[in-house]
């Protein structure tokens, strides 16, 4: 396959996934988003980690905002959210109470007077994707943001965990040579650990 063939079916896989995600109704958007928290909730990776990094839903991908809204849940974790800044993101400590603006691409951010995140302090990474593999591998919006984070030696050895629908968690997807794998998989069916 040659590298226009190759990115024609990236592309094309990117816009099937978001497409069918977009087609949820809310009532199955809200359940499967909820079983994803519950199964996030339910792991240890999860419990034993202080500092969290996680992303605003956008475009209908998994909400996780019932990890960080929900009164009943572990409040006492870090909550921190990106910012693209040119081509990297900058991560903010953000509570509920906290103001959120209009990012580059529309997405909800963090105000830029929040604290910064510095990796040492990161526990987890909940990385949005459009798909996953069985493999731990992404599929992402194509911006390369996550690609360049989990890359970054200040970065790449703090566990990440990708969120998607299981509709997509496939067999493979085309993996690029920059690609990271990612060190677990959850859906809301469950939660992979990587091999």
């Amino acid at each position: 396959m040659n590298t226009t063939e190759y990115k024609f079916k990236k592309a094309e896989l990117r816009r099937n996934i978001i497409k069918q995600r977009q087609s949820l109704s809310e009532e199955e958007y809200r359940i499967k988003s909820q079983a994803i928290c519950t199964n996030l909730s339910n792991s240890k990776l999860f419990n034993q980690a202080k500092t969290v990094l996680a992303y605003f839903s956008f475009r209908q991908e998994p909400d996780l905002s019932y990890l960080f809204l929900d009164n009943t849940l572990d409040n006492r974790k870090t909550w921190g959210f990106p910012r693209c800044v040119d081509k990297s993101l900058e991560w903010h400590i953000w509570q509920p109470q906290d103001k959120l603006i209009a990012g580059k691409y529309g997405i909800r951010e963090p105000h830029t007077d929040l604290p910064i995140i510095n990796p040492h302090q990161v526990d987890l990474i909940l990385v949005p994707c459009v798909a996953c593999d069985y493999q731990s591998y992404r599929l992402g919006y194509g911006g390369g943001y996550y690609d360049r984070l989990l890359s970054s030696p200040q970065w790449n050895s703090i566990p990440t965990i990708g969120i998607v629908f299981a509709n997509a968690y496939l067999p493979e997807i085309p993996v690029d040579t920059w690609d990271k794998q990612l060190h677990s998989v959850c859906t809301e069916d469950s939660l992979m650990l990587s091999d």
